[in-house]
């Protein structure tokens, strides 16, 4: 019989619990950051799903850096707002609660916002926006991360991809969800190229003369571990054509992230201490929910957003154009292509084996032989 690299949903679902309950995350814990991850590859977003299930996330907790048992601290609290500490534990279950408790508070008082510090990698920004529109309500999320960005005019990385997701409940088969990087490309996705044996795309990043980076992803990656090259913000290189745009919407970010939680940012966010060190990456997080039904509804809401995209998708489009999509439209209809399982890359393969086999985990996968 013939291998295929796809493997079923239950089987994927239940390895990754598994394999998270082997490194010690309690399973009630494990299956929401299986859920999140899997969200990932369901969307189509390779670079956040399977691909980061290994290096990310396990061995992390194998190294020290990241505890399994998430221990989430309300450090102040009131009835609109709530600042919480993570205490290193895993970012997926911190984003959950807090994005559950910004809904909670929005529900009952109109709007609520929690903020985060001390936490890890939290999968994709639109998971949790996502919730919220579920619920009814407007979700806005962010997250700092490792110093791999170049601002405008710089040649070195001084804050991260930093992502400013945004949804909006619709009264159409998928809400508006724009989930993306403040980067060009996050480092998730050079990643990805680099498993796959891809080019970096042209005007992605920067070298420390200040000239466009070419090549391999895999010395992409390299060349930005040295300190010789950074990622570019949204617009790319200089102002011409908007850098400085993606450069503020970065930096309101990394701002969010830190200031109103007292937390770390920048150059303290490497995952390196003095020496060279793994240590904790502290990473800080926002969640906003406004509850629709505390204006005019959310049968308006919803009406009236499926309304605007409807007629943003009907615009005129370009001679070689099929169509015009609105935000979470492509998400959505890849997950719907996707019933039957996710494609799993080759290196990806080799590093569910080596779990499995580490863990002692009775699976067999669709592509072994």
């Amino acid at each position: 019989m013939r291998k295929t690299n796809i493997v079923d949903w239950e089987t994927i679902t239940n390895f990754v619990v598994d394999s998270f309950v082997g490194y010690g995350i309690p399973r009630e814990d494990a299956i929401i950051c299986a859920d999140v991850l899997l969200e990932s590859d369901k969307r189509g977003i390779e670079s956040h799903g399977c691909n980061r299930f290994k290096p990310i996330y396990l061995d992390r907790i194998k190294a020290g850096i990241q505890n399994p048992v998430t221990n989430f601290e309300i450090i102040k609290e009131t009835e609109t707002t709530a600042v919480v500490d993570g205490h290193h534990g895993m970012g997926q279950v911190i984003g959950y609660k807090a994005m559950t408790m910004a809904i909670e508070k929005a529900k009952k008082y109109g709007m609520g916002m929690v903020v985060v510090r001390n936490s890890c990698h939290y999968g994709i920004a639109g998971y949790y926006t996502s919730m919220a529109a579920k619920a009814g309500c407007i979700g806005m999320t962010g997250t700092n991360a490792r110093p791999t960005v170049a601002p405008t005019f710089g040649v070195e990385g001084a804050f991260g991809t930093n992502p400013f997701t945004l949804s909006v409940p619709t009264d159409e088969a998928f809400d508006f969800n724009f989930d993306c990087a403040t980067s060009t490309i996050q480092n998730g996705a050079l990643e990805y190229y680099d498993r796959m044996g891809h080019e970096v795309p042209k005007g992605t990043l920067v070298g420390s003369d200040g000239n466009a980076i070419e090549g391999m992803a895999g010395d992409a990656l390299k060349a930005i571990a040295k300190g010789e090259a950074a990622l570019c913000p949204v617009g790319g290189i200089g102002e011409k054509l908007g850098g400085h745009k993606g450069y503020g919407f970065a930096m309101f970010v990394e701002l969010l992230c830190a200031v109103l939680q007292d937390g770390h940012y920048g150059k303290a966010l490497t995952g390196k201490g003095a020496n060279g060190e793994k240590v904790p990456f502290r990473l800080g997080h926002f969640f906003i929910a406004i509850d629709t039904d505390h204006f005019l509804g959310e049968d308006v809401c919803r009406k009236k957003a499926g309304d605007i995209i409807r007629e943003v998708r009907s615009a005129k489009k370009a001679p070689d154009a099929e169509r015009i999509y609105t935000a979470g439209e492509k998400e959505y209809e890849i997950g719907l292509a996707r019933h039957a399982g996710i494609p799993i890359n080759e290196s990806v393969q080799k590093e569910f084996i080596a779990v499995r086999d580490e863990l002692g985990l009775n699976y067999k996968f669709p592509f072994e032989d």
